[in-house]
């Protein structure tokens, strides 16, 4: 199954972390920018397939989005939680971010640039009632799609439940309940669960949370963009549990 990717900052990250991805990749033709010059220079070193293209070329490709001269066709990566969880829980210390109902696409994308920069060993969502990782999400994580893993699964109760039996802690969010995030004194491995903007977490979601924690809203607006929110827990579990930042 293959897919295409665009702009510079997603094609950058498949050809670091896996380059045999690559299919072909699509340049616009008077390439203007240095840093796309040295984009198609590597990859044709590598040996991937290059084409100049013209911009209109480029703009039906992705249907008129912000391309940057660059579009590419790559085989699709999919994360089973079979695969990945499993791995992942036998680390010392782990770091997951849930995320339960987050249906706008370029919300997906940016909790995972966020996830990405705080270090988060993998993304869980629910498969069903979710945001597709499609164009939107991926320009918006800004190329940490292609280096962060995106881990559909069945049922999420059921993973929680495999979590939980693995001594992570299940921290829930909420706008209306909880204990402040600031007072939170969580150490060790953990799972951080968003919700949406309009109903969060769903009802059976929290009666897993071994937690549930807010932000406390100074002014007068009541609730953040759950991009946000997301990036102001993760880095705030940083600082209070001390995970190493790479």
């Amino acid at each position: 199954m293959n897919e295409i990717i665009y702009g510079i900052h997603s094609v950058e990250s498949v050809l670091k972390v896996d380059p045999f991805r690559f299919l072909k990749v699509y340049f616009i033709e008077n390439i203007y920018n240095n840093r796309l010059r040295i984009l198609m220079r590597i990859l044709k070193e590598r040996g991937v397939i290059v084409q100049l293209v013209t911009k209109k070329q480029l703009n039906n490709m992705v249907n008129y989005g912000i391309h940057q001269g660059v579009v590419a066709l790559v085989k699709k990566k999919i994360f089973f939680e079979k695969e990945i969880i499993p791995v992942l829980v036998k680390k010392p210390v782990v770091f997951f971010l849930i995320l339960d109902g987050i249906t706008d696409s370029h919300n997906l994308g940016s909790c995972l640039r966020s996830a990405n920069a705080a270090g988060v060993d993998a993304v869980i969502v629910p498969k069903h009632r979710t945001a597709k990782l499609n164009s939107i999400a991926k320009k918006a994580a800004s190329g940490a799609a292609e280096l962060i893993p995106l881990v559909r699964v069945r049922n999420l109760i059921n993973t929680l439940r495999m979590l939980k039996k693995h001594n992570i802690w299940i921290i829930g969010t909420s706008s209306k309940i909880g204990r402040s995030l600031y007072k939170s004194s969580v150490i060790g491995s953990l799972a951080l669960i968003m919700g949406s903007e309009d109903k969060g977490i769903r009802y059976l979601t929290y009666k897993y949370c071994d937690e549930i924690i807010n932000i406390p809203m100074i002014g007068t607006i009541s609730s953040l963009n759950v991009s946000v929110a997301t990036g102001i827990c993760l880095f705030e579990f940083i600082k209070k549990n001390q995970f190493s930042i790479q």
